[in-house]
């Protein structure tokens, strides 16, 4: 299984001959344009995890994948063919096996209504594991092996997200969520969160990969 980072919260998942897009958000383009899905997953509704401006034509030109939402995103967008996912539902798509977990946003305050949001884990065959948390550190599955980690959030603090990649424990790692800071910023958490957790992570800005 291989993952490549998009941009911001975008990442392509791939395992034999299938091909999954997690959180096509309006914070970057490198995703636009893909063929060969075998399916779209959107962890919430905010924009910056699903562009809905451009996520149609996406879907135009890969016309058997399936769209799976966290089931809120298909009341705020009319986007087509969207197929629901709760948290706690596992299937298998194409050659991976999908789990949605968690089931909750985290606050961004106290004054803004709480959205959902399902944590994404996609298992291979050989039993690899990869986690992508959209925007919430609530859920810590177990048996990760390489995770997707938020380097900043108007919903966290980076206490948090050490705590977060801690108790995640992800032998591998990368930053997400990165489209609000600038260089400075996103050297300080890839600093901070690698020597404060057991996770190795690097640097996939630009469209780099990893092997799981």
């Amino acid at each position: 299984m291989k993952v490549t980072h998009l941009g911001h919260s975008a990442v392509l998942v791939e395992a034999a001959s299938t091909r999954l897009l997690l959180d096509p958000g309006n914070f970057s383009n490198a995703w636009h344009g893909l063929t060969d899905l075998t399916a779209v997953v959107v962890t919430h509704q905010h924009p910056d995890h699903v562009d809905p401006e451009h996520l149609p034509a996406l879907l135009q030109a890969n016309p058997s994948a399936r769209l799976l939402t966290e089931p809120q995103v298909a009341e705020v967008w009319d986007l087509p063919r969207a197929e629901p996912v709760s948290a706690g539902e596992t299937m298998t798509i194409g050659d991976v096996t999908l789990s949605a977990v968690g089931g909750t946003h985290a606050v961004i305050h106290r004054d803004i209504p709480v959205i959902g949001n399902i944590g994404v884990v996609v298992e291979s065959s050989d039993g690899r594991r990869f986690f992508h948390p959209g925007d919430s550190l609530d859920a810590v599955p177990a048996g990760v092996d390489v995770a997707a980690i938020p380097a900043h959030g108007p919903w966290c603090a980076m206490k948090e997200i050490i705590d977060f990649a801690r108790a995640l424990a992800a032998p591998r790692g990368f930053l997400i969520h990165e489209g609000l800071v600038n260089e400075r910023g996103w050297a300080l958490s890839f600093g901070r969160i690698g020597a404060m957790s057991p996770t190795e992570l690097t640097d996939l800005r630009g469209g780099g990969s990893l092997d799981v």
